[in-house]
């Protein structure tokens, strides 16, 4: 019971000068909870089948996020109470000394992690709680549900799920704590406060010469991701700049950390100017002896950095995307003449019935389900795609084909290209409100919206490249492509249609029939009766006998769309801010650490008569340093990251870039700047002379 009271009043008297430490606990628990809990209220919504389909499967992916967060909570809990115990080690040495043995130092630990386990569970789960029903709100938004029967819901699966995970993270912690105690002694724990850590020089040439070879290191990588893009063959490929980065950027920390005060010494005025020696001398030796944390602080930094960037990135250019992508209510395709193109297709397993049916139309397919599915709608179009082994991608290449291969080696240049009449473009053109065009008679033109191909054709169209086509040559009418696309979707996936005058098409290569239209009503309701009645022609006996069209339907992209930007969106905050508040944490808590350690000099600075003024100046810049020093790098890494990254979400667009880095960079202000006044008013506080 006197242990009980002990551990009791521990925790009560270092609350207020590690507010940091409960601080992130309860966070940790809030957000594990949140993110587990987000399908027990989604349950009450009224959404569709597929939504519920694509809620499940972000619901798996985030438990399997989930076991990796658990841990790197559990690594930050664990070296955060490293740092605790190195703050209490003159008050584990009076224990000694007064004859408590290391088993009932071992006890008051113990009991002082198991209250602050429960305390940080209880606090941190009713926040998650409250925090769960606005996470709730919106993703009913995002998913646009009914929210008629949205109520007050506790998730006990993610409460249990989040217990456990603490739990066992709090057992370890009890296990390493309990080891430290046992290895204590007594005459190390009552003069750690007094040693002063010694700051070894090191040499000066051979840190510059470290410091020039990772920075080449750390240029060549670059150079990699962003300039020989083509060379990442496969995705282990991605694997070599990566490490090199790690690499370089440990040695520029090491290098740095011997480089810094060498410099700032030669610098004699600045030097000895207030209190920049000490300021300098203590951030000398934290760095020599935390080059490894520094480095994995500014890498964590890196990968939130560029995690969120590309998330938001990717949700608003989706989101946007529909509206722009998708300007019908549906559109539908089936292959034609399918002996001519593919002369095994009975190996397939597809019918005679099938084959001879496969110069149908769209329209014309339907109609043998018995179903007229232009009654449907009040406006449609219907045109064609041709083919022919004639014309392949790198028939219209021309000179340039060879260096393209060169640069670009992954591509399929055989494949024919999709040839389209202009008559036919522009009826589409106009139903989806786009430009239209007009072709002289040995014009032809290309329209894309798939950037990297864009500047691809662009090469061959810029040298006015010709094409012959059914026996006509045919030259650019603009000597770059345009944008446009057919097909619906959610993302920028032409990679090029050529269209051509009517007259000099064959209609023998016909390959493709579209039909595209808007239904007649606007009515949500009405329009997933359209939809599931279309869909159910799939389960009709007949389709054992015909293929069904393929289509997809404005509302069908938008639930799909919705889907997979919520799992961006939720994975990349629940990783992120995870990540964010990790590395802020763990810089805080070193620095109060040390202020602990460093108190004793404060107090001596003061007896020789420096102001308050003066200290607390010092303190902010140390702590400043410290915080800044893994955040520059990570930024200098992040550009580049993040132009690699756009590389990936050309498909989806980049034009919501700027928005993104906007939000991610009030993100990062709010956390790590948080952390950072925290750590500084924590330490003011320690230091004060009492």
């Amino acid at each position: 019971m006197m242990l009980c009271k002990l551990s009791y009043k521990n925790i009560k008297k270092s609350i207020k000068d590690y507010a940091i430490y409960f601080f992130t606990l309860i966070l940790g628990v809030a957000i594990f909870y949140v993110f587990n809990a987000l399908d027990s209220q989604t349950v009450m919504m009224n959404v569709s089948s597929s939504t519920q389909d694509v809620i499940k499967l972000m619901m798996t992916i985030l438990s399997s996020v989930s076991i990796f967060i658990s841990f790197i909570l559990g690594f930050l809990i664990i070296y955060a109470s490293r740092f605790l115990m190195k703050r209490r080690n003159k008050e584990f040495g009076v224990y000694l000394i007064l004859g408590m043995s290391k088993r009932k130092i071992s006890l008051i630990l113990f009991f002082e992690t198991l209250f602050i386990g429960i305390l940080s569970l209880i606090i941190g789960l009713g926040i998650g709680v409250i925090l769960s029903q606005i996470m709730s709100l919106v993703v009913a938004n995002m998913f646009e549900a009914n929210l008629t029967k949205f109520t007050f819901v506790f998730s006990s699966s993610a409460c249990l799920k989040t217990i456990i995970y603490f739990s066992v993270m709090y057992l370890i912690v009890m296990i390493f704590n309990t080891i430290s105690v046992s290895k204590c002694k007594l005459i190390d724990l009552l003069n750690k406060a007094k040693t002063s850590e010694k700051v070894k020089l090191k040499n000066p040439y051979i840190c510059i010469i470290i410091f020039i070879i990772a920075s080449i290191i750390l240029g060549k990588a670059y150079y990699i991701v962003i300039h020989d893009f083509s060379s990442l063959q496969e995705a282990t490929d991605i694997l070599i700049p990566i490490i090199m980065g790690c690499v370089a950027t440990f040695f520029i920390f090491w290098s740095l950390s011997g480089l810094i005060l060498r410099i700032c010494q030669s610098l004699k005025k600045y030097y000895y100017k207030d209190l920049n020696s000490f300021i300098l001398r203590q951030f000398s030796s934290k760095i020599n002896t935390q080059v490894f944390s520094t480095t994995i602080i500014c890498l964590m930094l890196f990968i939130t950095i560029c995690l969120l960037s590309a998330c938001f990135t990717m949700k608003n250019s989706m989101n946007a995307n529909i509206r722009k992508l998708a300007p019908a209510d549906a559109l539908f395709s089936t292959l034609m003449n399918m002996e001519r193109y593919y002369n095994d297709f009975r190996s397939y397993g597809y019918n005679d019935a099938q084959i001879n049916t496969s110069h149908y139309t769209v329209k014309e397919k339907f109609k043998l389900f018995n179903f007229d599915i232009v009654s449907y709608f009040k406006e449609y179009v219907e045109v064609n795609i041709y083919t022919t082994p004639d014309l392949t991608f790198n028939h219209t290449l021309g000179k340039n084909l060879e260096s393209i291969r060169t640069q670009f080696p992954f591509l399929d240049y055989d494949d024919s290209e999709a040839i389209m009449k202009i008559s036919d473009y522009n009826k589409v053109a106009k139903l989806y409100g786009n430009k239209q065009y007009s072709l002289n008679d040995d014009e032809y033109m290309i329209i894309a919206d798939f950037k990297s191909m864009i500047k691809i054709r662009n090469v061959a169209l810029e040298n006015g490249e010709v094409i012959n086509l059914f026996g006509h040559t045919l030259k650019p009418k603009y000597n770059i492509c345009k944008d446009g696309f057919l097909e619906m979707s959610s993302q920028h996936i032409n990679t090029g249609i050529i269209l051509v005058p009517d007259d000099i098409v064959k209609e023998e290569y016909l390959y493709d029939n579209y039909l595209i239209g808007n239904y007649k009503t606007k009515d949500k309701d009405k329009i997933i009766e359209i939809e599931n009645s279309i869909n159910a022609l799939d389960k009709n006996e007949l389709s054992k006998t015909y293929l069904l069209p393929s289509g997809s339907t404005k509302l069908a992209i938008k639930e799909a769309t919705v889907g997979l930007s919520a799992m961006v969106t939720f994975i990349g905050l629940y990783l992120g801010i995870i990540f964010l508040i990790s590395s802020a944490a763990i810089l805080g808590l070193k620095e109060l650490s040390e202020s602990s350690d460093n108190k004793e000099r404060f107090i001596i600075l003061r007896k020789i008569g420096v102001s308050e003024k003066l200290l607390n100046k010092a303190l902010f810049r140390q702590i400043a340093t410290i915080f800044t020093l893994p955040l520059i790098l990570a930024l200098i890494h992040s550009i580049f990251g993040i132009m690699f990254a756009i590389k990936f979400l050309e498909v989806f667009g980049n034009d919501q870039l700027l928005p993104s880095i906007i939000v991610t960079a009030t993100i990062l202000v709010i956390i790590y700047g948080g952390y950072f006044l925290i750590t500084y008013y924590s330490s003011k506080n320690i230091i004060k002379e009492k």
